[in-house]
């Protein structure tokens, strides 16, 4: 997974399928909010997002930034 993005939103990243997840940068890290994760990004915005596929990239940035500087928690 790679994670990108600015104060306001972060794109999470698997094998070129992007979500994009508006939040909040803060002290030690970013919450995202799961709601705002509609759809993916072109030229993938046609695929169903679903509630798994959803939880998978959730699950995959929590871990990749569990114990880092920067940690990403979703509300």
């Amino acid at each position: 997974m790679n994670i990108t993005g600015t104060n306001a939103y972060i794109i999470l990243d698997i094998d070129g399928r992007k979500v994009k997840a508006e939040g909040e940068r803060v002290l030690g890290g970013f919450f995202a909010e799961i709601k705002s994760m509609q759809q993916f990004e072109p030229p993938h915005e046609n695929t169903p997002l679903t509630d798994e596929i959803k939880q998978k990239y959730i699950d995959e940035a929590i871990k990749k930034t569990a114990g880092s500087h920067s940690v990403i928690h979703f509300v």
